[in-house]
């Protein structure tokens, strides 16, 4: 089972700025990851899109949930970071926690060695 330490983002859902695509850096821990707001849910996922480096928080979210790189438009499902046109690449998802007294995202903890 995957141990996860969390890191509040925010206090609250109004505190957070998303865009007009429903989309936001955030920072956490000294990482930048990048925030979406959907109708499934806060999803939170990697910076920048594992092809070329372009700003996922500067793309969109797609009518079917993915996250859509607005470089070359490679798509990313949000629920597991998979590559959903076909060109092999994954994208790095972190768990999201509401909670009473906030916002949290999770990064994996990993053990001795980095396992």
């Amino acid at each position: 089972m995957k141990k996860y330490k969390w890191y509040k983002i925010a206090s609250a859902m109004a505190e957070l700025d998303f865009g007009r695509d429903n989309l936001l850096v955030a920072e956490a821990d000294g990482k930048r990851l990048t925030l979406a707001n959907t109708p499934a849910g806060l999803f939170a996922c990697a910076h920048k899109c594992p092809h070329t480096g372009g700003i996922m928080a500067d793309g969109f979210v797609d009518a079917t949930g993915n996250i859509v790189c607005p470089l070359h438009r490679y798509k990313f499902s949000l629920a597991n970071g998979r590559n959903t046109t076909g060109e092999g690449y994954y994208l790095k998802t972190y768990p999201v926690e509401l909670r009473a007294d906030g916002i949290y995202v999770g990064f994996e903890e990993k053990g001795l060695f980095g396992w």
